[in-house]
């Protein structure tokens, strides 16, 4: 098999003592490819040494709506002129909303339009955190796309329900499962990974976190887990391993222009196609 994980942090420190052994690891499960995402663009150095490293990583840049401290009139300047300062770059983000525990919900918005023009101006997706501000947030995009233009990208590590799903999925959103999807009591989730066309269908680990079954014991994620997801998956959609890694590959590269020859990824087996069921269009239920 081969698979992409879609979002890691390999930066953090968690990883330097045996990077080179994680990365062994991750090649051996058949991770041809990984896209970094940067919570702030303070990052953009260290992950451009990763990359240097080790030539399967690609990386985004942007500024996580948990930063929302070092957002000021100069940041999204900052977060264009890295984008275009190197060809490695394949996404904006991770930005988004994250109203949890948030009071400054309007520098979020701000914050997170600002993100959707870089990505408008330069034709690259966003990937998109968002915790507690599925409406929102698909408010926010349906606006920009009304009065902006078109603008691509994908949920990632996506905790939403089946109704919150369609939402993005009407706004041609990908939708990216981690490893919260194998947790026993993720039931809405669950449900929301079965719906998901096969098109629109992406994994990742959002390595450190959210290590998957059947190693939630190990303290630490890392990439070569994204295989553990994408055999759950393949359990939920009643179709192989090998047909979630065929489709999911081949999604990501689409998505993000990875420099990987889709082709390449010959698939063996054709995956069941899930049954989702229209829900309230977008437009109606967040008005």
């Amino acid at each position: 098999m081969r698979l992409i994980d879609t979002h890691v942090h390999i930066n953090f420190d968690s990883y330097q003592s045996d990077l080179d052994q994680v990365a062994a690891a991750w090649r051996a499960a058949g991770v041809v490819h990984l896209v970094h995402s940067c919570v702030e663009p303070g990052e953009f150095p260290k992950t451009q040494a990763i990359a240097d490293r080790y030539p399967e990583v690609s990386f985004a840049v942007g500024l996580h709506p948990l930063d929302m401290d070092q957002w000021d009139d100069t940041m999204a300047d900052r977060i264009e002129a890295l984008a275009r300062c190197d060809q490695r770059v394949v996404a904006i983000g991770e930005t988004g909303l994250d109203f949890f525990k948030a009071s400054n919900q309007a520098v979020q918005q701000a914050a997170f339009w600002a993100q959707l023009a870089i990505a408008h101006r330069l034709e690259l997706p966003v990937i998109v955190h968002c915790r507690d501000a599925a409406a929102d947030a698909a408010a926010l995009i349906s606006r920009f796309i009304d009065t902006q233009g078109p603008v691509r990208g994908v949920m990632h590590c996506w905790a939403g329900s089946p109704e919150e799903t369609q939402w993005f999925l009407d706004l041609g959103f990908f939708i990216s499962f981690s490893g919260i999807v194998t947790f026993k009591n993720a039931h809405q989730v669950k449900d929301a990974a079965r719906m998901v066309p096969n098109h629109r269908l992406l994994i990742e680990t959002d390595c450190p976190f959210l290590t998957p079954e059947p190693r939630r014991q190990e303290r630490r994620n890392q990439p070569a887990h994204v295989r553990h997801v994408a055999d759950y998956l393949a359990q939920l959609r009643q179709t192989t391993p090998t047909a979630i890694a065929d489709q999911t590959t081949r999604n990501a590269i689409g998505l993000f222009r990875l420099p990987l020859d889709p082709e390449a990824v010959r698939p063996r087996e054709e995956p069941v196609a899930p049954t989702a069921t229209p829900l309230v269009p977008v437009a109606e239920a967040i008005g």
